[in-house]
């Protein structure tokens, strides 16, 4: 009835530990727009901390550098450029035809 134990096994995969994105040299601040843009979605969203890889000191002053960037005016708010050049054309075309007469 007794079952015969096996000792326990650490599993064979590898875990690679990545190197955190921010060097120890590197200084998070507003004015550093190549080490910011790296955090910044395609839409110009903040990315997640797991998706940075980074510490929650070092997510809460990259937070803290976007925001000052962008009230700064060094860093757009919402970076849509495609869907800002559709409303370009949408909006051009409508002012180039003329406005409907109404029939009474």
């Amino acid at each position: 009835m007794d079952k015969p134990k096996r000792p326990f096994r650490k599993s064979r995969r590898s875990f690679h530990r990545r190197l955190p994105p921010i060097g120890s040299g590197d200084r998070i601040d507003y004015r550093n727009m190549s080490l910011i843009s790296q955090f910044i979605s395609e839409q110009g969203k903040i990315l997640s901390r797991r998706v940075n890889r980074l510490t929650l000191k070092q997510q809460r002053l990259i937070t803290i550098a976007i925001k000052q960037a962008r009230i700064l005016s060094s860093l757009p708010f919402l970076n849509n450029e495609k869907q800002f050049e559709r409303f370009e054309r949408t909006e051009s075309i409508s002012r180039t035809t003329s406005p409907r007469t109404r029939n009474k």
